[in-house]
């Protein structure tokens, strides 16, 4: 699973920002969206966000802070367009990839090499939910196995017009909100009310368990758009259209996801519902991912804005490992095992309680952070 060759999820060769826009090689604002959706994810799984509750409650702080928590249900907050933009991102980085191959592939071998990635991008997925202190089980709610199912969908559909990609992404939305508002099934018919929805029911159909958080599986339905937009947020870029006329496109695209998304919501028509991915949350979240792209590809590529991003780049490159390694390692023993540490070198001299929790989850990104600089250093980069 990891080599030094180059794969759509992470740039193939570290170098400096500088040299790497002159080369041409990559936009370095894609890399630097991937990077920064990696860090606030690396953050989270750090629990820096959870460790600095107790210190902002009370404060103007804490409302800042709640945007870093997932929207309990019907609302959109700062934190529920992560996996929206990691998605989103994974489509762009797509339009990219399959451009280089068509210089060396046919058809079918770019399709053999995408299956692979889907098992392997699957199999991590699960195993990721698979393990747990109550044993083995077969849970398909991981952003990596979501994935799996919106890369073939994308890939699938890469050739075709504009036109007819802008319409399979919205009979990815159609879909859902049909299977949600008609399908009736008794005790899941209540399209969206948390535990008695369509999706509470084909998870107790393909898992024989309900996600007591609101979690559906066929999310992956409706956020394939996320990754069709993105794909074609990609082909856009690699056109011949001027850096402006590009930006124009993608915020005028945002704005009109925007507007839709938030419209049907205020009317009551859809609500946005993140936890079940309904239309118009994955129009209002796919809509901010259009808007960020268009303002780091307009500051980072056209304005030449490109110091300090390296620490980014760092762990754009190795996305998928540092992935990984917090959701597999780091949430069952690493973690915990350097908050033991911090926690009980904190209480020797009587440190204050939330303090060290802070400066534990720190050390655990600091930790992590390192892992990854050394395999910059050694140019060792992870790819499925």
């Amino acid at each position: 699973m990891s080599n030094k060759e180059n794969s759509p999820l992470s740039p193939p060769h570290p170098a400096e920002p500088g040299k790497l826009a002159q080369a041409g090689q990559r936009l370095l604002s894609l890399d630097f969206m991937r990077g920064l959706t990696m860090v606030l994810l690396t953050l989270e799984s750090a629990q820096l966000y959870s460790k600095l509750q107790p210190a902002l409650t009370g404060t103007a702080g804490i409302h800042i802070l709640n945007e870093f928590f997932h929207h309990e249900w019907h609302g959109l907050h700062l934190w529920d367009l992560v996996q929206p933009v990691f998605m989103f991102v994974a489509g762009t980085a797509m339009a990219f990839s399959y451009r280089k191959q068509r210089l060396t592939m046919t058809w079918g071998q770019s399709f053999r090499k995408t299956l692979k990635r889907c098992f392997w991008l699957f199999f991590w997925g699960v195993l990721d939910y698979a393990v747990s202190k109550d044993g083995l089980s077969f849970k398909l709610w991981d952003i990596l196995t979501q994935l799996s199912f919106t890369t073939l969908v994308t890939f699938l559909i890469i050739n075709w017009s504009v036109k007819w990609q802008v319409a399979v992404s919205f009979l990815c939305l159609l879909l859902p909100e049909f299977l949600y508002r008609f399908t009736h099934i008794p005790g899941y018919d209540q399209p969206f009310t948390d535990q008695h929805n369509f999706g509470n029911y084909m998870d107790m159909v393909l898992m024989g368990m309900v996600n007591t958080g609101g979690w559906v599986a066929i999310n992956c339905i409706s956020t394939s758009a996320h990754t069709i937009w993105g794909a074609l947020a990609g082909r856009l870029l690699l056109s011949e259209k001027t850096g402006p006329q590009k930006v124009k496109y993608l915020v005028g695209s945002g704005i009109l996801l925007l507007a839709l998304g938030f419209g049907l919501d205020w009317a009551g028509v859809t609500p946005i519902i993140k936890k079940i991915a309904t239309s118009t949350f994955v129009m209002a979240s796919g809509g901010w991912a259009l808007l960020f792209l268009a303002f780091c590809y307009w500051w980072v590529d056209i304005r030449k804005h490109q110091k300090h991003l390296l620490p980014f780049l760092i762990f754009g490159m190795n996305s998928i490992f540092i992935y990984l390694f917090f959701e597999i390692v780091g949430d069952r023993w690493f973690t915990e095992y350097v908050f033991t540490i911090t926690n009980s070198l904190f209480g020797y001299i009587h440190f204050p309680v939330v303090a060290a929790g802070i400066i534990g989850s720190l050390v655990v990104f600091g930790l992590e952070a390192g892992i990854l600089y050394f395999l910059y250093r050694k140019k060792i980069f992870f790819k499925i």
